[in-house]
């Protein structure tokens, strides 16, 4: 056996790794990689998948090598990671503002196929101004606010008028129309989900055809997640999807029915009990700083008669039927409720295959929120 980052010798089984430990079961993520392209194949958009999810440059090779067309990237640090590691193709689904931020697009301009989302002219105009200056030229789309209620243009007629200006702008390349239907995603019930997404997507749709027809292309059509991939992706206008939390599939994702059903959970949370205090209290070693709690805690993997009743700072909170036989010493894995910012919170990744560690990978955009 060698040792690994960390300090983690690859080849020990997974019990043996000291908690608390973030594990990705290899064979369920590679199957999920490979479930998500074979869907992709049979339709007219290409995935684009988010990174937000996964943050790790070998995870977003292994999704380009099964079909992607690049990746999708929250933050423009997260692009940075993405670019170092030899990923060209990238969109940052947001808008990046300031002079400092927009100084470092720039110039990763000069070493990737970078895109970026736009919806202010003033913003426009900085990134035009800043691209010309450098001598590049940079690929933006425009974000349109289909309901998530958040970035973007309304459809229509403001949108037309920004794409408009951005025609006007010698170093900026208008490439078509980004939006995130992010508020109907997690709608475990199908049938609702799909009404929804359908509305909203048919209000991107609309606003593609109205530039159209005032004379301007729209090569791309961004949008979608894990939970509306099949929905958005059987649009025969979109181009592209940006789902990213099925590599892993958290306890919330679990429940989408059609969005996350037909992946597996390939995620978990190895912790430590460190105390039983009296029969029904089981205290492990994972708590707040290691576990997102945002959508519910996290519950223990195969123990009947075991729940997580709530985190503090290092500490999991469980109560237990007498029947649960654990001592101080033992430990067991937490399905976390939210993969991407439970990933967040961690330094790297132990790759498990077959009950033992096969590698070891740093979370390279861990933390990266500039």
């Amino acid at each position: 056996m060698s040792e690994s980052l960390h300090g983690v010798f690859i080849g020990i089984p997974k019990e043996e790794i000291d908690t608390p430990a973030l594990l990705i079961d290899l064979d369920i993520m590679e199957s999920n990689i490979r479930k998500m392209a074979d869907f992709f194949s049979t339709v007219n958009a290409d995935l684009r998948p988010h990174t937000k999810t996964h943050k790790t440059p070998i995870i977003a090779h292994k999704q380009i090598e099964a079909g992607a067309i690049g990746v999708t990237c929250a933050k423009l640090g997260e692009a940075e990671a993405m670019v170092h590691a030899g990923i060209r193709d990238i969109l940052i689904a947001n808008q990046i503002v300031g002079k400092q931020k927009i100084a470092r697009l720039i110039n990763l301009a000069n070493h990737s196929d970078i895109m970026v989302a736009v919806d202010d002219p003033h913003n426009v105009n900085q990134l035009s101004a800043a691209a010309q200056a450098k001598g590049v030229t940079l690929r933006v789309l425009i974000e349109v606010n289909i309901g998530m209620d958040r970035c973007g243009t309304e459809p229509g007629a403001p949108t037309l008028e920004l794409a408009q200006h951005i025609l006007k702008s010698e170093a900026l390349r208008f490439e078509g129309l980004m939006g995130y239907e992010g508020h109907t995603v997690a709608n475990p019930s199908l049938i609702e989900r799909k009404i929804a997404t359908e509305k909203s997507m048919t209000l991107l749709v609309d606003t593609k055809h109205l530039l159209e027809e005032n004379g301007i292309p729209v090569k791309i059509m961004s949008g979608g997640g894990t939970g509306t991939h099949k929905i958005t992706g059987a649009f025969p206008e979109m181009t592209e999807v940006q789902a990213g939390s099925y590599v892993f599939i958290d306890a919330t994702y679990r429940n989408v029915e059609g969005g996350g059903d037909q992946f597996d959970c390939s995620l978990s949370v190895l912790t430590t009990v460190i105390s039983r205090p009296n029969p029904t209290r089981v205290i492990v070693d994972a708590g707040l700083k290691m576990l997102a709690k945002e959508f519910g805690v996290p519950q223990p993997i195969g123990i009947d008669g075991l729940e997580m009743i709530g985190l503090s700072e290092e500490h999991g909170r469980m109560t237990a039927d007498a029947s649960v036989d654990l001592t101080p010493g033992d430990k067991l894995e937490l399905l976390p409720t939210h993969c991407c910012t439970t990933v967040n919170l961690h330094d790297c990744y132990y790759g498990i295959r077959d009950g033992v560690v096969e590698s070891v990978w740093e979370i390279a955009a861990r933390g990266k929120s500039q």
